[in-house]
């Protein structure tokens, strides 16, 4: 186990030195093509050239590799590495904010919505595979395999602006009409975007949107692994012994087929804390998401590179711990 876990740290390096590369040389064209993002912050007004070139280097703009058009700026990038992995340095934004303190504000906003998003479709999702799973052909299979096709098909922004408008504008209207339904559901859970006098209660909304599509996937891929399982000879053979069915489906079947969907769910917290870029904006929660955006379209690549090294970072060590969480659902695995 302890060199399994090794080599795959070893492997984080070239994966997260190739996705930095990969951001620092697309956002190094952008200013290349488009110019120093610096002349933005004076508006309309004319900076001097000794403003200009002193912001430029106090943020890190002032390297001549940011003046000739598609040039890869190796040197610039080495200095990025050596502040992150060194000194824990992500660089500042426009305004001389470290990007550091910007994302310990947004990771807590970000990591409640996907907690709740992940809650809702392992909690959901499994539940109706299993469900649909063990009674194949019945109704209730029918039901969830035409849902999950439904809410699979329909794209996150519009599910999220459906739902602001009929679930968090329109239905919310109506129950803050009705004076005995309690604040915290009438204007925090069914509110239309985010509430700073609710922090939690107005992510719940915005978490089942972001967690819809993704326990549709869920669901059905519950459904099939049941299903596969169920078959099995290992399984028939619980069932001739005589245990009981809870034993035979809880402990034989469901632990097997678990398997591929913990990797699923495994690979989709990556998925989700990217795709809450466009939740977070529909709701206007000020987390990782709506950094992400703001930063991109103000040009602010220190921002955009730190939050997204960040994000790969978190996604290659759940990965790990979903490799790990392998062998305690199946024993047969093993890594040594």
């Amino acid at each position: 186990m302890g060199r399994y876990v090794i080599r795959r740290l070893l492997q984080f390096i070239p994966t997260v030195l190739g996705t930095m590369f990969l951001l620092h040389y697309i956002t190094s064209v952008g200013i290349q093509l488009s110019g120093n993002p610096v002349r933005a912050l004076f508006g309309d007004r004319t900076p001097s050239q000794a403003q200009m070139d002193a912001l430029s280097a106090k943020l890190g703009l002032d390297d001549p590799c940011l003046e000739q058009k598609f040039n890869p700026c190796f040197g610039l990038f080495g200095d990025r590495l050596q502040g992150i992995f060194l000194h824990f340095d992500f660089g500042v934004n426009l305004r001389g904010r470290p990007v550091v303190e910007m994302v310990a504000d947004a990771v807590p906003f970000t990591l409640k919505i996907v907690l709740i998003a992940m809650l809702f479709q392992s909690i959901v999702g499994i539940a109706a595979g299993v469900l649909a799973g063990l009674r194949s052909g019945s109704f209730a299979d029918y039901v969830v395999k035409i849902s999950t096709v439904f809410v699979i098909s329909v794209p996150i922004f519009v599910l999220g602006i459906v739902v602001r408008e009929y679930v968090g504008v329109k239905f919310g209207n109506v129950l803050r009409d009705i004076d005995w339904i309690p604040d915290l559901i009438s204007r925090g859970v069914f509110s239309a975007g985010f509430k700073v006098e609710y922090p939690f209660a107005s992510l719940v909304i915005p978490g089942l949107v972001l967690g819809a599509v993704s326990l549709a996937t869920t669901a059905r891929l519950t459904r099939t692994s049941i299903m596969e399982n169920i078959r099995s000879d290992y399984v028939r053979t619980a069932k001739a012994k005589g245990l009981a069915r809870k034993r035979v489906v809880g402990v034989h079947t469901l632990r097997n087929s678990l398997i591929p969907v913990i990797t699923y769910l495994g690979v989709d917290v990556g998925v989700l804390m990217g795709g809450a870029v466009v939740t977070e904006r529909i709701f206007n929660v000020p987390g990782i998401g709506l950094l992400v955006a703001r930063s991109a379209t103000g040009g602010e690549a220190s921002v955009a590179i730190g939050v997204v090294t960040m994000l790969v970072l978190v996604f290659l060590v759940v990965n790990l711990l979903v490799d790990l969480l392998y062998a305690v659902l199946d024993p047969r695995i093993r890594y040594e």
